[in-house]
């Protein structure tokens, strides 16, 4: 166990980075960050911060020295500098689930060595190999870059043979995955964490609502979702717990389930950090997704996670960051959450209910929702 006085290094210092150093102080940890931003969110709130690149061999060597414990907040980290830095520090996240979730393909591969229903997909590395690859899958077809980075890849689908060439920009930067289009019933998120016990907390199963353009609108987290059956939730449970005692990271999983509109469950993405989608966790559970990544970090006995009262969260943004500002003195009950003055994503707001529908139609009532 990694017990409170000890010093925790965080890599990345993004508004993720941001709530894992609050989650570490709280329970007695000195925190650092490295981050190539001088004004990063993270380092408004640690003890120390090295300014240097994510992939600054010197830097990150003296930053490790300094430190009993690394975490990495995000995964825009070369793996060889994990795997370099993995012999002689302690890294409870490991390497194997950064790699794989940087990398469609390999995480791909990984889920279907595990027998893990995914999408029906192939590669591509040149514009004629998509032309072959959609033969395979079907038209419409979806095309993404292999690369997976902080923020989403644009995507594209394709209705038909003379649309190919709409891929063209994707293919230039890259390999493409080619994948079956499917008509999406819900798509859902479940986080787990895991510490070197072998033990395990789950959080409750969130929906992620899109608006017409196809851009995540909110998250659903009620206390349960009443329209899943107990076999689809057991079964997305099981998974959870799979994939994340098969990519031996001590810490958060997530996992993004499809349920597609005939029934089938399918995996779409896997991470191995605290995630975007959960943030619900830090007003609507007992215990949030960051305190989880520390206490498993650290190898601490893990609890069992209660959801405390259904939660609708939306981020803020440029875009609505104003509004958000004019609502707060109308909205008191409403939980604001800001990351910094300098980011574009700004930070999120949390609406707790009992009735998760009238908590929805009240931020759309305020202009918030379209």
């Amino acid at each position: 166990m990694i017990l409170p006085g000890s010093k925790i290094g965080i890599i990345g210092g993004n508004h993720i980075s941001k709530m894992l150093v609050m989650s570490a102080k709280k329970m007695g940890m000195k925190v650092g960050i490295l981050d190539p931003s001088e004004t990063s969110p993270a380092g408004e709130v640690a003890d120390w911060q090295m300014i240097a690149s994510y992939n600054d061999e010197s830097a990150l060597i003296n930053f490790s020295n300094q430190c009993d414990l690394l975490i990495y907040g995000t995964k825009n980290i070369d793996v060889r500098a994990i795997d370099y830095l993995i012999k002689d520090y302690q890294i409870p996240q490991g390497v194997l689930g950064l790699t794989v979730t940087q990398d469609r393909l390999i995480e791909r591969e990984f889920l279907d060595n595990h027998s893990i229903n995914i999408v029906p997909f192939e590669t591509a590395v040149l514009i004629s190999d998509i032309k072959i690859a959609a033969q395979t899958v079907g038209y419409p077809c979806v095309v993404k870059s292999t690369s997976r980075y902080d923020g989403e890849n644009e995507v594209v689908i394709i209705s038909s043979e003379k649309e190919v060439d709409l891929a063209v920009p994707l293919i230039q930067q890259g390999a493409c995955l080619v994948e079956s289009y499917v008509s999406i019933e819900k798509e859902l998120f479940l986080s787990i964490g895991v510490n070197e016990s072998g033990e395990f907390s789950l959080f409750p199963l969130v929906e992620k609502i899109r608006n017409e353009n196809g851009e995540l609108s909110y998250i659903k987290a009620p206390n349960q979702l009443v329209d899943l059956d107990e076999s689809t939730v057991n079964q997305i449970e099981l998974i959870a717990q799979v994939v994340a005692s098969e990519l031996g990271v001590c810490g958060i999983v997530g996992i993004e389930f499809f349920l597609t509109e005939t029934g089938n469950l399918v995996v779409n993405e896997v991470t191995s950090l605290p995630s975007d989608y959960s943030k619900y966790s830090l007003d609507a559970c007992d215990f949030s997704e960051y305190d989880i990544q520390i206490r498993s970090s650290c190898n601490w006995p893990l609890p069992k996670i209660h959801q405390l009262l259904p939660g609708v969260t939306m981020d803020i943004n440029n875009e609505n960051y104003e509004d958000v500002l004019s609502l707060m003195e109308n909205k008191r009950q409403w939980l604001y959450h800001f990351y910094g003055e300098t980011v574009t994503k700004k930070g999120h707001i949390t609406v707790l209910s009992t009735n998760l529908e009238e908590a929805i139609q009240e931020i759309r009532y305020a202009g918030l929702l379209d």
